[in-house]
């Protein structure tokens, strides 16, 4: 399975001050390169896993959890398959605002 965005969706379009992204996709290793953000973005994982880079530190996040970036702060993940993953990604904005640092 390739990656696949189920749906992008700005705030601004509906009358919301959050952003959201629907992510699904079966590719190990696949993910966004390192970036931020000058808004929290949050994870909630659906199903699946990915291994995260929060600033400095890695972690794994899994089916149930929740994780969220704070403001600024560089982050990336890749999924670790082969396993589907499948996730909401919450942006504080009303529209995607992304710096990309790789």
């Amino acid at each position: 399975m390739a990656t696949e965005t189920l749906e992008n969706v700005e705030g601004r379009d509906i009358g919301s001050g959050v952003s959201i992204i629907r992510e699904r996709t079966g590719v190990d290793g696949s993910g966004p390169r390192l970036h931020q953000h000058p808004y929290r973005e949050t994870f909630v994982i659906i199903r699946g896993r990915a291994r995260f880079t929060v600033g400095d530190a890695e972690r794994e996040g899994g089916a149930g959890d929740v994780l969220v970036v704070p403001a600024d702060t560089p982050h990336k993940f890749a999924v670790i398959g082969p396993e589907i993953y499948e996730a909401v990604h919450i942006h504080e904005s009303d529209r995607f605002i992304t710096e990309w640092l790789e």
